[in-house]
Parts: structure tokens; sequence; C-alpha cells
């Protein structure tokens, strides 16, 4: 799609890469050095578009603290202003090139144990500054065509212990805490990934509080949740046990910490190794995705 601007800030429009909520993402190129970089721009047209204002500010300045590879860097924000009052928000972040892992899957087990992994340890980075991601599935995860990943999209990040005054979370990923608006820990990122490894191991959603496509907060009221290893017997037996405890509805019950996480797919990428050079020759891709 043709970009909506020639120039931005000093900046050449040079495509334009999604849109969001109230929101627009180009591509953007320094007219002073020709470095290239993404530009999100979010736009007030009512009252009620304020929180989305305030959000983009808000992922700028968690994202901005971050100097690693695994995060997504935002370099510098602006603000333009009618009369006193802010109007638009533009947040200048590195240009990733990429595909998420909603777009595409790793295509085998070994590949996906080591985006997961690389995810854990990028969180884990986050941690330690004190910050918790609160929104982590496929669609916010790029990887290149190396496999290296880059954890994007801060607009929900918060400080450890946070209590929001409303639900934040995407439905199919969103962790228990999230919904009954209880603090957001390290243990809410746990479940989120566990959920977003359920869904590239299984190909299904792990049920949680509100259900995609279901209006209000539904109970989860069913029998268990099949575990990994059920639904796709390739699934190593360490990464199945993995991916159920960080699905606990009870944070208590998770992981702790992402190393536990990491420490973890590492064992399960043992199993699939062995397995690999086994004398059962089993395949180890959930499906041919790719």
């Amino acid at each position: 799609m043709a970009a909506e601007f020639h120039d931005i800030l000093g900046y050449e429009v040079i495509g334009t890469l999604g849109f969001g909520a109230r929101s627009t993402i180009y591509a953007v190129r320094d007219n002073k050095d020709g470095q290239t970089y993404a530009m999100k721009r979010v736009v007030k047209t009512s009252p009620s578009d304020e929180r989305y204002l305030d959000q983009a500010i808000s992922e700028h300045e968690v994202a901005s603290q971050f100097d690693n590879e695994l995060l997504r860097r935002s370099i510098k924000l602006f603000k333009q202003r009618q009369v006193i009052r802010v109007s638009e928000v533009y947040v200048l972040m590195e240009l990733v090139d990429g595909v998420t892992l909603e777009q595409h899957q790793p295509k085998s087990m070994a590949a996906m144990i080591k985006v997961c992994r690389q995810v854990a340890q990028g969180m884990a980075v986050m941690h330690k500054k004190g910050y918790i991601h609160a929104d982590m599935k496929p669609n916010n995860v790029m990887v290149t065509a190396k496999n290296k990943v880059k954890i994007i999209d801060f607009g929900q990040s918060c400080k450890a212990g946070t209590v929001k005054e409303r639900i934040q979370g995407t439905p199919d990923y969103i962790a228990p805490e999230q919904v009954k608006r209880r603090p957001i820990t390290v243990e809410t990122d746990v479940f989120n990934l566990g959920a977003t490894m359920y869904w590239l191991l299984t190909n299904t959603h792990v049920p949680t509080l509100i259900p995609k496509g279901k209006a209000g907060v539904t109970l989860r009221t069913e029998t268990r949740t099949p575990t990994p290893i059920e639904l796709n017997e390739q699934v190593p037996p360490a990464l199945s046990s993995l991916v159920m405890d960080c699905i606990e509805k009870e944070p208590i019950q998770r992981p702790r910490t992402m190393e536990e996480v990491v420490d973890r797919l590492e064992i399960a990428g043992a199993q699939v190794a062995r397995r690999e050079t086994g004398d059962d020759d089993v395949k180890v891709s959930r499906r041919q995705v790719g």
C-alpha cells in the first residue's frame, strides 16, 4: 500500500509496514544519514483516543531503556500539539527485517525451541530491569531469515507488580491475573509465553478466561486442558511438561523466572537432539508449516 506521506519530521517515508489502533507504522529513511527506521504514527481523533497516545508514549519510555539485540529499540519520541494538547505522537524505532511467529512458524521442533529460548532470554532482560512485557504472543515476536528473534510491541508493558485500571492483554494468551486485575508479575509473562508455545506446538489455543470472540469474562470451567504431547506426539516430554507448568492458573505454580524457562527449554532441546540421532528416526516437526 502506498504511504500516506512523503516525509515525516525530516524522515523520508519509503513504505507502509502495518496498522494498529489509531496508528500506522511506516518504514522511513533519515534524510541526513540515510539510515532506515520504523516510525509509528498515532493520531487522536476524539477524546477517547487519549489512551492510544498514552500507550505510545509509555511504549517508548519502556523500550528506550533497553539495549539488547533481542528487544526492539525505541529511539526517539515526537509530539505534535494542537493549541496546548498533544494530537499526534510519532515513535522512531528500530526497523526489523523479519516476519512474526504468527505469520510463519518454525519448520522443526528444534527451531521452535531455539526461537522460544531466545524469547525467554529477551524477557529475562526486561525482568532484570523491573519490567513485564504483559502481551507476549506470536504476533509480538519477529524472526529473521537466520532465526534470530526480536521482541516487539511494549505498549502494554509495565513495572513488575503493577495493577492495571482495566483488563489488558490478548484473549487467546491472557493470564488469569490479567483478567482479574491482579498484580502483573514475571509469572504473567511466563503464562503468556506458555500459551504462545502451546499454540506453536498444537495449532490450538489454551482456554483462557476471555476466549477470543466471547464478550465479558467467562470463567474457565471445562475439564483439564490437553497436554501438548497428547495433541502432538512429536512434542518431547520435557517441553510438554514445561508448557503445562507455564499455563498453570495460579502464578505461584508456574516457573518463577525466565532463566528457569530457558534451562528447561535447553533440556527439551537435548531430548529433540537425541531423538534426531536415535534409532527411531522420529520426525520432529509439528506439522508441515513454513
